[in-house]
């Protein structure tokens, strides 16, 4: 990772995603989780004011280091105790079956192979375990997919290694059978942007 990924990226990715909807969608798909938990993506920490209140420690990934930084402070400030770990999502040390939930926010657009990152969540769920998961992707608009297609190449540049035009349900169903997916679009976000797709996939 150069001089950008590191030390520009993760104040941008922090300010973009610390709106108001994008909290309360934070909110309403940690409400449940419970157990044993890795979250997949940490990056600056803006997940972790809205698990339960019963959570006593989360394990957390994230391969760009200097996320760090800017988590520290939300680390400090709660009750959780923070398993932060320097790790590429497609390739986990975990052993199998190590958790009872795996979150997933705004993530799966940037792994170069989600669908190891995918499976590799498969494998360290227990039986019954929930994946948790909320992420833009491709529309089901046919306009707005052609400027999502058109305009993934910039956005990779711009938004490290994030694309616009994956179809999350198709992904995540290529390894759970039992998914669970809600799509729609982010009031007040620009739809190329703003398709959503939230969910629980269960082991």
């Amino acid at each position: 990772m150069g001089f950008y990924s590191i030390l520009v990226i993760p104040y941008c990715i922090d300010i973009a995603m610390s709106g108001d909807t994008l909290q309360q969608y934070r909110q309403q798909l940690l409400k449940d989780v419970s157990g044993e938990i890795l979250e997949i993506g940490f990056g600056t920490g803006l997940n972790l004011p809205h698990y339960p209140k019963e959570i006593e420690k989360i394990t957390t990934i994230d391969p760009n280091p200097g996320m760090k930084k800017l988590a520290r402070s939300r680390i400090a400030a709660s009750n959780i105790t923070v398993d932060y770990q320097v790790l590429n999502g497609e390739s986990l040390p975990m052993e199998n079956a190590s958790f009872d939930c795996v979150v997933c926010t705004w993530t799966l657009c940037s792994i170069p192979q989600a669908d190891k990152a995918i499976a590799e969540v498969y494998r360290l769920l227990k039986p019954g375990g929930k994946f948790f998961f909320i992420e833009h992707g491709l529309s089901n608009d046919d306009q707005i997919q052609f400027w999502q297609n058109c305009l993934t190449p910039l956005q990779k540049i711009i938004a490290d290694g994030c694309r616009l035009n994956r179809n999350i349900t198709i992904m995540i169903e290529q390894k759970f059978d039992n998914v669970q997916i809600e799509q729609f679009y982010a009031p007040k976000l620009p739809r190329v942007i703003g398709y959503m797709y939230r969910g629980i996939a269960i082991k």
